[in-house]
């Protein structure tokens, strides 16, 4: 059976802040693959994979090229590396030295996730600036799966969770970091097909 797949998309300090806090949530039992991106230099060392193995339950990769994702386990790219999934559960990593992608790398794993994933897929955009991950998180919902965002702030100026809500395609729950995990846990442990509605308390429809 195809596992559960949560991809989730952040950017800046304030989305690793909401990833680690996601994380937290996660507990050490969770059964899904859960694949990360946040936007990174390309030219600078990243200290991502320890700071978030330090937030998570659960253990943290750097994935390889090919490599079979596991559930239990928490899978990143490097920063000039980017994270996507391909048949049969496998990873392929994009190599983008010259930062080619650079404010796309969301929407290189969310269509990943939407066209490989199946129908236990749960798309989540976190903080971060303008809109990358809009389009694919829509696609995520195309593909029969669950999307969820970041409670928009009242900043005024568009991130990637108002970009996210904003697209084309409903998104199914928003909600804090904390809200946003508890109802990753409850969609993994409930099944595709679930009312979003029933995934989490406090989850709202934007």
């Amino acid at each position: 059976m195809t596992p559960w797949f949560v991809a989730v998309g952040a950017s800046g300090g304030e989305g690793l802040d909401d990833l680690m806090t996601l994380l937290h949530e996660l507990p050490p039992n969770f059964g899904a693959v859960v694949l990360i991106v946040l936007h990174r230099p390309v030219d600078c060392l990243s200290e991502l994979h320890a700071v978030l193995g330090r937030a998570s339950r659960l253990p943290v990769a750097i994935a390889l090229q090919g490599e079979r994702f596991e559930p239990g386990t928490v899978y990143i790219g490097e920063p000039d590396d980017h994270l996507t999934l391909t048949e049969r559960t496998f990873g392929k990593l994009i190599d983008d030295p010259t930062g080619r992608y650079r404010n796309r790398t969301v929407d290189l794993l969310f269509h990943s996730v939407a066209a490989h994933g199946g129908k236990r897929i749960i798309g989540v955009i976190l903080s971060g600036a303008l809109d990358d991950g809009a389009r694919g998180l829509s696609a995520i919902h195309r593909a029969g799966g669950i999307t969820m965002v970041l409670t928009p702030s009242v900043l005024p100026w568009r991130g990637m969770p108002e970009n996210a809500i904003a697209f084309d395609g409903p998104v199914d729950l928003t909600g804090t970091p904390g809200e946003i995990a508890r109802a990753i846990v409850a969609a993994v442990a409930r099944g595709p097909g679930e009312p979003a509605a029933q995934l989490g308390d406090g989850l709202r429809a934007p």
